[in-house]
């Protein structure tokens, strides 16, 4: 006969039922969650002396690819005397996330290098998380090897291939890299590499950039940077893996060949990127070469905090109000060294600042007749090797009052403006931080105040530059006075025939 069960024994069924599916539920979702969790891994390609605009017009279809997927920045280097634009100082900035005065390394002597200080992004990978595997290959002995004055990248790197493609001529030994990194990021498991490529370089120096030897050099490239990208979507475990790609020269080339120099041919650098939080197609103009070791650090996530210039590619947008004025550039006026398809300039300030000229004189060169807002390409191309190539630490657009190219037309009076912010809501009593970029050039004659007024009270001087500032993050503090409910800050420059001053990336914390 059937069992018969009694109520109790139901309700005790139904109970443990119910049990069981929610553990059911639970183990699902666990296995759910185990089944998408991502390792998150990083590569950075280098490739040596490479012009982007010749990356775009070569049969390059991987590198235009990972443009298309991802992100393009072009930017500008230094020039002596903070650096010359050789691949000492370039693969120094990008492995370190360090601009030269600090990682000290000026050319390809290495005189003077500070790794102890400013370790590469694999050595500082390895010092925060021992755990993780850490991978870099080169044929350019100094990246990877004791000799030439390196290593750039440190022995604490887990494993290190050096070729001696220098020898014999540039990249002569990159197949030979990229079978062997290859290999490595398919079969193996690193979770932060750099692979490095020199042909491109050699191609340059031997025919110069304009020539069609270089745009080969750039496509037999290409194919092994397909190479690398087949490896790691070849790996077995990829589609557990969150990979971020980057690709990054260390200097550009003139179009008869050759680097080193101040042009904008030979600072002229770039960064691809493809990854998570990349959107496709993107293009940037406030990225710079130090942002490459800060996105890989952060990829791994390891945080060096201040202790790098760059910064990642993912980090939120700091809004800085000078770059919502690149739509309204315009190109030269009287400046006829500046190329005229160059839009670099405006006297029409953000949103909430002011240009006060009521003590300008007249006449002068109009780009500089006051307070102007400039980018990097244009405004050291209005003078080279007057040390305006070190503003590294400017982004994208920038304010500049530039005393010494104004007065190169005639003019009456003196240069005397004054650049003024829109008032920041503040709490008496209390303690406020005022950081800035700024590159100050100093010669007697000339003044740079910063200066501070509290509810529209008399401006009092907080700063006063008496010598040189180069490439400088300043950092003030200001003390509210009780009552207070507002501040405006002023950078007052004035002069004739004198320097320069730089500020960007104003900020009230």
């Amino acid at each position: 006969m059937p069992t018969v069960l009694s109520g109790r024994a139901l309700a005790v069924t139904a109970t443990a039922t119910a049990l069981l599916a929610t553990a059911l539920t639970a183990h699902a979702a666990t296995a759910e969650t185990s089944a998408a969790a991502t390792t998150d891994k990083v590569l950075v390609i280098g490739i040596d002396g490479t012009v982007l605009d010749r990356v775009k017009a070569a049969n390059a279809p991987n590198l235009n690819g990972l443009m298309a997927q991802g992100l393009t920045a072009k930017s500008t280097l230094y020039a002596n005397p903070m650096a010359a634009t050789s691949s000492g100082p370039g693969w120094s900035t990008i492995a370190t996330g360090v601009w030269p005065d600090k990682h000290g390394v000026k050319d390809n002597t290495f005189a003077g290098k500070n790794y102890t200080a400013y370790p590469d992004f694999l050595t500082r990978i390895e010092n925060a998380k021992p755990s993780l595997n850490t991978y870099a290959a080169a044929d350019w002995e100094p990246i990877t090897s004791t000799d030439a004055g390196g290593p750039i990248f440190s022995a604490k790197v887990d494993k290190r291939l050096s070729l001696k493609g220098d020898r014999d001529g540039y990249g002569t030994e990159d197949p030979k890299i990229a079978a062997a990194a290859s290999a490595e990021l398919q079969g193996q498991n690193p979770d932060a590499a750099f692979v490095y490529f020199g042909q491109v370089d050699g191609a340059g120096h031997a025919y110069g950039a304009a020539s069609q030897q270089y745009l080969d050099a750039i496509g037999r490239v290409d194919v092994m940077v397909g190479q690398l990208l087949t490896a790691v979507q070849s790996r077995p475990t990829y589609a557990q893996e969150n990979w971020k790609i980057l690709v990054t020269t260390d200097h550009g080339h003139t179009d008869a060949g050759g680097h080193g120099g101040s042009s904008i041919q030979e600072r002229g650098t770039f960064v691809i990127a493809k990854g998570a939080g990349i959107p496709a197609g993107s293009v940037r103009s406030d990225v710079k070469l130090v942002d490459v070791a800060a996105t890989a650090l952060a990829q791994v996530g390891v945080d060096p905090g201040s202790a790098i210039d760059g910064i990642p590619l993912n980090a939120p947008d700091d809004n800085d109000p000078f770059d919502t004025l690149r739509p309204n550039l315009q190109g030269r006026v009287d400046e006829t060294g500046i190329p005229a398809g160059v839009k670099g300039f405006t006297h029409t300030p953000p949103a909430g600042w002011a240009v006060d000229n009521s003590k300008m004189g007249t006449g002068g060169v109009t780009e500089w007749a006051g307070w102007a807002f400039a980018t990097d390409e244009f405004w050291s191309q209005a003078q080279r090797d007057q040390w305006r190539e070190l503003n590294v630490r400017s982004r994208d657009v920038f304010a500049v009052a530039d005393s010494d190219e104004w007065d190169d037309k005639s003019h009456t009076g003196s240069y005397d403006s004054t650049l003024i912010t829109p008032k920041w809501a503040v709490t008496g009593g209390t303690t406020k931080n005022l950081t800035f970029q700024t590159h100050y050039h100093h010669e007697a004659g000339q003044t740079a105040q910063v200066l501070v007024s509290y509810n529209g009270g008399t401006p009092t001087v907080v700063k006063s530059y008496t010598a040189d500032a180069v490439a400088k993050a300043e950092s003030l503090a200001l003390q509210v006075p009780a009552g207070a409910t507002d501040v405006q800050i002023r950078f007052r420059y004035a002069g004739t025939n004198n320097w320069y001053w730089t500020v960007d990336n104003v900020k009230l914390g």
